[in-house]
C-alpha cells in the first residue's frame, strides 16, 4: 500500500517466499571467470604490510578458542567508546540477524529503501513483518516519512546502492525513546567532506541518541569480504541484548587479528588517503559516464559505488557481459527497477575501457 507515493507498507507472514524483490541477490553473483568485476563493492588492492603479516601470523594460534578482549577493546578506542559498546560479527551482516533475532518483540520494523537488502531479508526470516519506506528519486533521507509508530528501523549511511550521504542531523532525527535505531555505515570510511574530512557524517561516536546501533565493515576497503569481520556500535545494555543470541566464538582469530589492525592509526590514516584517492577516481568516472548520452546519475554519489540509469539497463547489464564488464543489476534493490544498474568505482585505465565497452554497446 503506498500512502503519498511514497510509504509503502510489504508485510509477509512467516514463511513467505518474497518473489517480487531477490532480497539475496548480491554483486558476486554478477562475477565470473573472465570479466572484469564492476559488480562487487570491495576495493581490489593487496593486503598492506601491517594487515598481511599480523593476519599470517595469526595462522600459528588457531589451536586455541578466539579471544575477542583486545579487538574490542581497540575498536572501542577508535571510535571513543567503551569496550562494553562494541560487538564483534563475522562480517557486518550477522549483525542484521542478531538484530532481527534480539528484538522479535518489534512490532513495525521499518526499513529504508532503496538499500542493502539483507536488513530486510533478515527480518523476514526472523517472522517480523515488514513495512518499506520507498525514498524517491534522488534518494536522499526525509525523516518525517519514517512512521512514528515504527519501533525498529533500518537505514544506510552511505547507502548501498544509491551511493547518497546522508546529513547526519537526519539521520539522528529518526532516534526517540522506544525505538531501535539501526544504521548501516558499511562504507563510511569511504565518505570525506567538503573539506577533506574523514566520515563526515557517521554516527558511530555519538553515545546521546537512544536505540542507536551503529554498523561497520572491515571487509570492503580492505578487501577481506572472505575474512568476515565487522562490528556493531550501541549502548551497552543493547550490545549485551545482541550478544546474548550470537552463537558462541562467532569470529575466528585471524578475523579479530585484523580488527585490531585495522582499528589502528595506521590503518586510520590510511583509510583517509584511499578515501581521497576514491574521490578522484569517481570523479574521473563520472566525468566519463557524463560524455555518454542516455546515462544519468540516478544520485549525487559518495561512495565506492554508483548507481546509473539509461533504458533498457537490464538488456544493457547482459550485452555488457559479452564485452566482458560485470556490473550489477538494480532491480533486485526495492525502489529500483531494470532501468538501473550500479558499477564500482575503479582505477582509470578500468573506467575508461569500461565506457569504451559501454559506448560501444550503447551505439548497437
Amino acid at each position: 500500500m503506498k500512502v503519498n507515493n511514497v510509504y509503502v507498507s510489504c508485510s509477509w507472514k512467516p514463511g513467505t517466499v518474497v518473489r517480487v524483490f531477490e532480497l539475496g541477490h548480491h554483486g558476486d553473483v554478477e562475477v565470473g571467470p573472465g570479466l572484469v568485476d564492476l559488480a562487487v563493492n570491495v576495493r581490489q588492492a593487496p593486503l598492506p604490510p601491517w594487515l598481511a603479516s599480523p593476519l599470517a601470523a595469526s595462522l600459528s594460534a588457531l589451536g586455541a578458542y578466539p579471544d575477542a578482549g583486545p579487538a574490542r577493546a581497540a575498536v572501542a578506542a577508535r571510535h571513543g567508546l567503551p569496550a562494553s559498546s562494541v560487538l564483534l560479527t563475522a562480517g557486518a551482516a550477522q549483525a542484521f540477524v542478531l538484530i532481527a533475532q534480539a528484538f522479535r518483540s518489534a512490532a513495525r520494523p521499518v526499513v529504508v529503501h532503496p538499500q542493502f537488502t539483507e536488513p530486510e531479508a533478515a527480518l523476514l526470516a526472523a517472522g517480523h513483518r515488514v513495512s518499506r519506506v520507498v525514498l524517491p528519486s534522488p534518494f536522499v533521507l526525509d525523516p518525517s516519512l519514517v512512521p512514528e509508530s515504527a519501533d525498529l528501523v533500518f537505514v544506510g549511511n552511505p547507502t548501498n546502492p544509491t551511493s547518497v550521504l546522508h546529513p547526519a542531523s537526519d539521520v539522528a532525527a529518526l532516534a526517540r525513546p522506544g525505538r531501535i535505531l539501526v544504521v548501516d555505515e558499511a562504507f563510511a570510511d569511504t565518505t570525506l567532506g567538503p573539506s577533506g574530512s574523514s566520515e563526515p557524517e557517521s554516527l558511530a561516536s555519538r553515545t546521546d541518541l537512544p536505540g542507536l546501533i551503529v554498523l561497520r565493515s572491515l571487509t570492503k576497503t580492505w578487501a577481506l569480504a572472505g575474512l568476515r569481520i565487522g562490528y556493531a556500535l550501541a549502548a551497552p545494555s543493547v550490545i549485551a541484548r545482541l550478544a546474548a543470541v550470537q552463537p558462541l566464538w562467532p569470529v575466528s582469530t585471524p578475523a579479530l587479528v585484523a580488527a585490531v589492525a585495522c582499528a589502528g592509526p595506521v590503518a586510520v590514516a590510511a583509510e583517509h588517503a584511499i578515501a581521497h584517492s576514491l574521490a578522484a577516481d569517481r570523479a574521473h568516472l563520472v566525468a566519463r559516464l557524463s560524455e555518454l548520452p542516455g546515462v544519468t546519475l540516478a544520485a549525487v554519489p559518495s561512495s565506492s559505488f554508483v548507481l546509473l540509469r539509461m533504458a533498457d539497463a537490464d538488456k544493457v547489464r547482459l550485452a555488457l557481459r559479452d564485452r566482458g564488464y560485470a556490473v550489477r543489476r538494480g532491480d533486485t534493490f526495492p525502489g529500483l527497477g531494470t532501468d538501473y544498474v550500479r558499477v564500482a568505482v575503479r582505477d582509470r585505465a578500468t573506467t575508461d575501457a569500461f565506457v569504451m565497452a559501454l559506448k560501444a554497446t550503447l551505439a548497437t
